[in-house]
């Protein structure tokens, strides 16, 4: 009859099909279907029947085997960037909902950080948050590394702020800040006043680094071992504050980050870059891939903005 209406799209009531979406996300994700099992709790043949029934639904083949891989075909990669977000959205629909009802002027902010950027990073941000946001609870968790990012995977924090290196495949790391590598010296030290100081020109002078667990550790061995350059610690010792202390008092010279250097340091310590031999560290933020951020956590990375520092690193 001319002028009927073209048909509706009719659909099973009682089809499922979140899960077999879920468990093609997870296959695609780690490669693999004994993995993608394991991580939703439920059998092999389990994830293996869904793929199956979704591909026979859709008619189009959706993985294909590599290697020992499970990677997805052409139509499985244009299904991957549909689903994905629905199947993220529904898993964290309890936990938007929450925050939705739990209102804009009231509640809490949790963050993970380490002491240095607890020290000299956040204290502008924390109060200009506090100024704008009075109702909400901030909380600052003092922990580094794996200790904060399994904070960040438990919920137990809402975001992090600090410094990453590698970042792993369930998170993001979005750097905000680069700080440069600074050699530090007693004002009187012979490389306080050298023009031109080379890697080789730190082997006489012993150094103060913090522990060797730590990143500044290892990466400064690291580029004195590629250089084929001697040197020698005089002292470990943990925090920048004590560090530049220990300098000031001619107990050694230090290569620190540019992050720890303030106003006051200049009537203490030397500074000057060693950005010839050592990489910049970024800082920035760190979040949960799957994880919906509160308006509190928006409004408080908002205002994670770089600032303009000087010519030697120090902050204004």
């Amino acid at each position: 009859m001319a002028g009927r209406q073209p048909a509706a799209p009719r659909f099973a009531y009682k089809a499922d099909r979140l899960k077999p979406l879920r468990a093609f996300c997870q296959t695609v994700r780690l490669g693999s279907v004994s993995r993608a099992a394991e991580s939703l709790y439920v059998s092999q043949p389990a994830i293996t029947l869904q793929l199956q029934a979704l591909e026979r639904e859709l008619g189009v083949k959706l993985l294909e085997r590599s290697g020992r891989r499970l990677l997805p075909t052409r139509e499985g990669d244009a299904l991957y960037a549909l689903a994905r977000p629905l199947v993220e959205g529904l898993d964290g629909l309890d936990g938007a909902f929450q925050e939705q009802i739990r209102g804009l002027d009231a509640g809490d902010l949790d963050v993970a950080a380490g002491s240095s950027t607890i020290l000299y990073l956040l204290p502008g941000i924390v109060d200009a948050f506090r100024q704008r946001q009075p109702g909400v609870r901030l909380r600052l968790h003092n922990v580094t590394g794996a200790s904060g990012l399994d904070l960040l995977r438990s919920d137990a924090v809402d975001l992090a702020v600090g410094s990453m290196l590698d970042v792993p495949a369930d998170l993001e790391y979005r750097p905000v800040y680069q700080f440069e590598p600074m050699l530090i010296t007693p004002l009187d030290h012979p490389l306080a006043t050298r023009r031109e100081v080379a890697l080789e020109d730190l082997s006489p002078y012993g150094l103060i680094l913090p522990p060797q667990r730590l990143t500044t550790y290892r990466l400064v061995d690291l580029v004195f071992q590629r250089n084929r350059v001697p040197y020698t610690v005089a002292l470990e010792v943990g925090g920048w504050e004590v560090i530049k202390q220990y300098v000031a008092m001619g107990l050694g010279i230090s290569i620190v980050t540019a992050i720890c250097l303030t106003e006051l340091d200049r009537t203490r310590i030397a500074a000057r870059s060693l950005a010839a031999y050592f990489p910049s560290r970024s800082y920035g933020v760190v979040t949960r891939k799957s994880r919906r951020l509160s308006a509190h956590a928006r409004a408080f990375v908002d205002l994670i903005q770089p600032a303009p520092r000087d010519g030697t690193g120090l902050a204004p």
